[in-house]
């Protein structure tokens, strides 16, 4: 933020103007200039592993920091303002009209109280032909649960609609690879498991045969968690499902793959050199 620090002495701390007094308007923003090397791939992998030695990895970092001022901004700068959270503990009590759901409980009933708090849900106009003003593509969650529950379609189906749709990404020129990861028959077994269900009148919940997509550097049994590197995986093996994908699969969703990101997450593009864009 270009926010100035007009009248400041020299050794005094930078004080930031609270965000109650910043004109959006007037401001204009001014990068810092930042002294970092631009890496990819295995010259980044190997920079990582100079981070992480206990003997080199201090020295580096420490050289980045002098360079970069870093010690010495964040000792001396004053940001006056609120905490954007404010701590539970000890409990506090619940504010109106908000549901409180306990960690510790079943996934299935948590899903299913959230559910109750919604609108009542209203099928009418969702479910008309393709070439009609709501297509396919545009259904909700509560779309596609009405849609299996009253035999419109099944999870198997849509299923393939999904293989058919990221191999036609992925077979364009250049290839568009949204998934990093991706098994059509681990696919298609679990859309199988989800039909079975709907066809036994025994659903899980209203996220059954919901079809997700996982971001590379979240857990997901059976593919590796690389956060779209070359070689994470390697020092990192997956050994089971994130606590996040497992409370989702024990609702009965369907996992489809390993979503592609910036690689590490460092940085906002999505442009991996790895995968692709």
């Amino acid at each position: 933020m270009g926010g100035g620090s007009g009248g400041r002495g020299k050794g005094m701390p930078r004080a930031m103007a609270p965000v109650e007094e910043v004109d959006v308007a007037a401001v204009r923003y001014r990068p810092a200039e930042l002294q970092a090397p631009h890496l990819t791939g295995f010259p980044l992998r190997a920079f990582v592993w100079l981070l992480e030695s206990p003997l080199l990895g201090p020295i580096v970092t420490s050289v980045l920091k002098k360079q970069n001022n870093m010690t010495q901004m964040l000792q001396h700068t004053v940001i006056p303002e609120r905490p954007m959270f404010y701590p539970e503990y000890p409990p506090q009590e619940p504010e109106h009209g908000v549901v409180a759901l306990g960690d510790d409980r079943d996934p299935v009933d948590r899903v299913e109280e959230a559910l109750s708090c919604l609108p009542p849900y209203d099928p009418s106009g969702r479910f008309t032909s393709a070439d009609e003003k709501n297509p396919f593509l545009y259904w909700k969650i509560r779309d596609f649960a009405y849609a299996y529950r009253s035999g419109i379609t099944t999870p198997s189906a849509v299923a393939e609609l999904v293989i058919a749709g990221v191999e036609e990404w992925n077979n364009k020129k250049p290839p568009m690879p949204m998934l990093i990861h991706f098994n059509a028959n681990d696919l298609r077994k679990q859309a199988d498991a989800s039909t079975k269900r709907f066809e036994q009148g025994s659903p899980i919940s209203v996220l059954d045969g919901i079809f997700f997509a996982v971001k590379d550097d979240i857990d997901c049994l059976p593919y590796p968690s690389k956060s779209a590197t070359t070689f994470f995986d390697e020092i990192r093996p997956v050994e089971k499902d994130a606590v996040s994908v497992s409370r989702l699969r024990k609702c009965g969703v369907i996992f489809i793959g390993k979503a592609n990101m910036h690689e590490l997450g460092l940085g906002v593009t999505g442009n991996n050199p790895n995968y692709g864009q």
